[in-house]
């Protein structure tokens, strides 16, 4: 059956629509209206004339969700005490000077694509996905598990797609490629014990603004090392190998169900606009909403350039196997057929699997196990390839790739749990940058000499945005009202980081 892509009716926590405008307010999150007016007014009219401007056509979002330790990505610290540097030590990269840990053999040789930043921080120790997926200027776990909360602020993905059907062309095909796309599945919805979190979703822009998400379908064929030694179940894991057979598709608005023939599908689609013509006169909001997420699902449905996109099976067995057998390396290859296709923004999560305190990346426990048997290996190899795929197709250069966590993790390790573990720690923590205008080669910012906190050149996830928009060829200071008319400042109090444009 067709499942249309949003509700203008109910949201999932039973907060209704009516009911989101009028709750909440811009004073709670600490960011006054003033200080929304004063950052408008800073709006960068020669934006287009500024370094960088417009460099990136489209985005792909990378986010390692429980967050990625810095020590054991991109900062490797070797002249750290053992109990800071730990059991993996940092090897020469392509830059000179510049080491990567040695879990990450080859990202070490494509360093020289990249813009390394070591100096991202910000002040919630928390998995605060919205937070660092958002302008929102103040986190607090309650909403963490309410990805409908009237208090969240639209994800910088969404505002992307926002603006850009804006000025969206119709098409005079009959095909429609989606502008935003999320992969491998709806967020930390593939859980025994919680249910999705909060983060990469349009909040008061409207459900038609959240990513449309694809769903992963095929085996997964290893045993993920424990997240905890208490936990009582063992999972087969996707993100630790799966079947090659396994492929995407659109979640349950991509295809037909199994007893629906495109004749009968055409039937219906017929009798569907029988009925939509005798509604024209009550032209609301609310039916403006439904017949654009109609439009978006029955596009899905019939457009065979879509199905083909995320159809990974049509690549040669050998780049699949570089971008590696994985749920994660193949929905980095999924992501670049995307792009390619024409979609502009693809979000790649790699999230917690069988149990939300796996949190894939939130190592508390077996540490090393998981680092080194488990997410560094997927990691490195789907992420030099999709950097070095891009770059080979001629995409690189005005496709921007962001690799982001919500956080970092201590740097002294905790030697208590089996396995050791690394906390919670959003002093200083670092990501990775590529394509788009960036810079070739560099590394940004430092840490200090435990990876501790910055020692120079403080950059924030809202920074990080509003260089994205810039990027983008989108006013990073630009301001988007509510429908109670407040205004939300796009990138929160972010500013554009020129350090990371080329």
């Amino acid at each position: 059956m067709l499942r249309l892509l949003g509700s203008q009716r109910r949201l999932c926590d039973g907060i209704s629509r009516r009911d989101l405008l009028h709750i909440g307010g811009l004073g709670l999150y600490g960011l006054t209206a003033e200080r929304a007016a004063a950052l408008a007014a800073e709006s960068l009219a020669t934006g287009g004339e500024l370094r960088g401007f417009g460099k990136a056509k489209r985005c792909i979002m990378v986010f390692l969700f429980g967050a990625a330790s810095q020590h054991e990505t991109f900062d490797p610290k070797n002249d750290a005490p053992a109990e800071i540097q730990g059991d993996l030590k940092g090897i020469p990269s392509a830059l000179s000077g510049v080491p990567i840990c040695e879990g990450l053999p080859l990202t070490s040789k494509i360093t020289d694509r990249l813009t390394i930043v070591r100096s991202m921080t910000h002040p919630f120790p928390l998995h605060c996905v919205a937070y660092a997926l958002s302008g929102m200027p103040t986190y607090t776990t309650d909403i963490e598990t309410k990805p409908r909360d009237p208090v969240h602020w639209p994800y910088f993905g969404s505002i992307a797609d926002y603006f850009w059907s804006q000025s969206a062309q119709k098409s005079a095909s009959s095909e429609w490629t989606p502008r935003h796309v999320g992969l491998p599945w709806v967020f930390n919805s593939q859980v025994d014990d919680l249910g999705v979190l909060a983060g990469p979703y349009a909040a008061f822009l409207g459900q038609r603004f959240d990513p449309v998400w694809a769903k992963f379908e095929g085996k997964s064929l290893r045993i993920a090392p424990k997240a905890r030694h208490e936990q009582p179940k063992e999972y087969s894991d996707p993100y630790a190998a799966v079947d090659p057979e396994c492929r995407f598709v659109f979640d349950g608005a991509g295809r037909f169900a199994e007893n629906v023939s495109l004749d009968r599908f055409n039937l219906r689609r017929e009798l569907l606009s029988q009925f939509d013509a005798a509604r024209l006169s009550a032209d609301t909001l609310a039916e403006r909403s439904y017949s654009s997420n109609q439009g978006r699902a029955l596009s899905l449905l019939t457009s065979a350039k879509t199905r083909e996109a995320l159809d990974v099976s049509r690549e040669v067995p050998a780049l699949r196997e570089r971008y590696g057998h994985t749920l994660f390396g193949q929905s980095c290859l999924a992501a670049r057929r995307l792009i390619e296709s024409g979609t502009q923004f693809v979000s790649v999560f790699w999230d917690a699997y069988g149990t939300y305190f796996s949190g894939a990346w939130d190592t508390h426990q077996n540490h090393y196990p998981r680092m080194k048997e488990y997410l560094l290996p997927g990691f490195d190899a789907a992420f030099s390839t999709l950097i070095l795929d891009l770059e080979q197709r001629g995409l690189l250069d005005d496709t921007l790739v962001l690799c982001m966590s919500e956080h970092g993790r201590t740097p002294q390790i905790d030697s208590k749990p089996v396995g050791a573990a690394r906390h919670h720690w959003s002093q200083v923590y670092s990501m990775a940058l590529a394509g788009g205008g960036t810079h070739r080669g560099a590394v940004i910012g430092h840490s200090d000499r435990i990876g501790g906190t910055v020692a120079d050149t403080p950059i924030s996830p809202k920074d990080i945005h509003a260089t994205t928009f810039h990027l983008l060829g989108l006013n990073p200071h630009a301001v988007i009202h509510d429908q109670q008319n407040r205004p939300y400042p796009i990138a929160g109090d972010g500013q554009v980081r020129h350090e990371l444009i080329a």
